[in-house]
């Protein structure tokens, strides 16, 4: 029987590209650690729709 870990994907979507009402989304899968890191992930990631860095929020 297979040990459930703590790693979990989580999907981060652009924050500013939602505001601007453009079409589309940028969107970001990735990993973490339930365990370590039980609260939402916030990272800045680029955005190729609006071409720069922007903040990126966990949704769910």
């Amino acid at each position: 029987m297979a040990k459930k870990g703590n790693r979990v994907q989580v999907i981060l979507e652009c924050t500013e590209h939602k505001d601007s009402g453009m079409s589309g989304t940028s969107r970001y899968i990735t990993t973490k650690n339930r365990k370590n890191s039980p609260d939402r992930m916030v990272l800045k990631k680029f955005n190729p729709v609006l071409k720069k860095m922007t903040v990126h929020k966990e949704i769910k």
